[in-house]
């Protein structure tokens, strides 16, 4: 247990047997601090992500935008799965003033800033795909070390609660990244300014209101091979690990079914439903504001409540049910209409999901005194998920000329995430 858990478990004050208030001040903080930085961050992802590179690379007039964006995507999430375990090995390593994770965090945050503006600027499709791989690089500079601190310094009690908060943030600031882009599908550049001061946000703010990690200068130094310690860093776990990949299935199922139609919601409400791109721009505002209505429902309820009743399984199978179900709506109901049911019901099992999706990883850890690493390779999930379901969404269209068969294929995803966490023994 590291410096700051044993300072955020103290229950009372030597002085006076007093119950002393710091220990739940600081869960405040770590609760705080975890929604507001996934919010700030998934505002500015969303935004680039699922309306403003999809509609800049029409605007520059790539001929096939939909291969384009899929072979981005792609690209991307391949070199995420590489940086973010490597980063959260060296995280486990660092040695510094500000601790081993802050560092990481806010160097981060400039690199994913400043590449997520500059992704609007190019006017061919490559260029577009190289800065927005290249803030990718930033982004896992961020994400790697930040999961770690839900597991090396938020106090198991709390770690339901900060999970969703966590997960209340990401769904919250995807609905607020498509209503904000919404607003700038006839302008993009704009658009591409704001997301880049919302990833230096996500980073800078979220530091400042998190307690202050600890100097641990004081750590003997690591002197091994730098081989050795690339070797280590991408060796997964696998002694007592049979959990944590079932944990890394689910996460991964579900994350390709979300990829496969949230980021084509614009191609989707364009070419299939038969809306112009102001229609489109509309009818995303409007899934925004429901999304992130239900999400906050289901994220502030399941996160403690899971607490509660210490269970995490349960949550995540009626998510993922929930999740089908939206999913199942949208493909037999071919209009807005549809789609805005996907937003409600889909969005409610999304935020149940990212609630607990966190404490669970967590919990099914072989190795807490590695969780950087290992969470890495849990956060390879979501970059295989955004691979894996963008490949899957352009080849089905290239295939059949259409989305209609994305929509069945995502939804047997959601059922083998179900699957893998009903198969979890670890975790009740």
């Amino acid at each position: 247990m590291t410096t700051a858990t044993n300072q955020a478990a103290t229950t009372s004050n030597p002085e006076n047997g007093q119950k002393d208030a710091r220990p739940r001040f600081e869960s405040a903080r770590y609760i705080i601090g975890m929604f507001v930085y996934n919010t700030l961050l998934y505002v500015g992802f969303t935004m680039v992500g699922s309306t403003l590179m999809p509609q800049r690379l029409k605007d520059i007039g790539v001929a096939n935008p939909s291969a384009t964006l899929g072979v981005i995507n792609g690209v991307g999430a391949v070199i995420s799965m590489f940086i973010n375990v490597f980063i959260g090995s060296m995280s486990d390593r660092t040695r510094s003033r500000f601790g081993r994770r802050t560092p990481w965090i806010v160097s981060g945050a400039v690199i994913c800033g400043i590449c997520f503006y500059m992704t609007g600027l190019p006017t061919i499709g490559i260029g577009v795909g190289i800065a927005y791989c290249i803030s990718l690089i930033g982004l896992n500079m961020m994400i790697a070390p930040i999961t770690a601190i839900l597991s090396d310094r938020v106090p198991e009690k709390d770690r339901g609660t900060a999970s969703a908060a966590f997960g209340g943030g990401a769904v919250i600031g995807q609905g607020l990244g498509n209503l904000l882009a919404a607003q700038f599908v006839a302008s993009t550049r704009l658009g591409f300014v704001i997301s880049g001061v919302m990833l230096l946000a996500a980073g800078w703010i979220s530091m400042a209101i998190l307690p202050r990690e600890h100097s641990n200068l004081d750590t003997p130094k690591n002197n091994e091979p730098v081989w050795k310690v690339i070797v280590h860093a991408f060796t997964p776990p696998i002694k007592g690990a049979s959990d944590f990949w079932k944990a890394f299935i689910c996460r991964t199922g579900l994350l390709i079914a979300y990829q496969m139609i949230t980021a084509y919601q614009l191609y989707i409400l364009e070419d299939r439903i038969g809306q112009t791109k102001t229609q489109a721009g509309a009818v995303i505002a409007t899934m925004s504001i429901i999304t992130m209505i239900v999400s906050l429902i289901a994220t502030f309820l399941s996160g403690p409540i899971s607490d509660i009743i210490k269970r995490r399984k349960p949550p995540i199978i009626f998510a993922c049910a929930l999740y089908a179900i939206g999913i199942a709506l949208a493909w037999l109901i071919p209009t807005p209409t549809g789609m805005l049911l996907f937003a409600g019901v889909a969005g409610f099992g999304y935020g149940m999901y990212s609630a607990i999706d966190q404490a669970l990883n967590v919990d099914v850890l072989p190795n807490p005194q590695e969780a950087g690493k290992d969470l890495g390779f849990i956060n390879i999930a979501t970059c295989a998920g955004q691979a894996i379901g963008s490949v899957f969404t352009s080849t089905i269209v290239a295939v059949s000329g259409g989305y209609t068969m994305v929509f069945p294929v995502a939804i047997a995803m959601t059922v083998i995430s179900a699957v893998a966490a009903i198969l979890i023994k670890r975790v009740k």
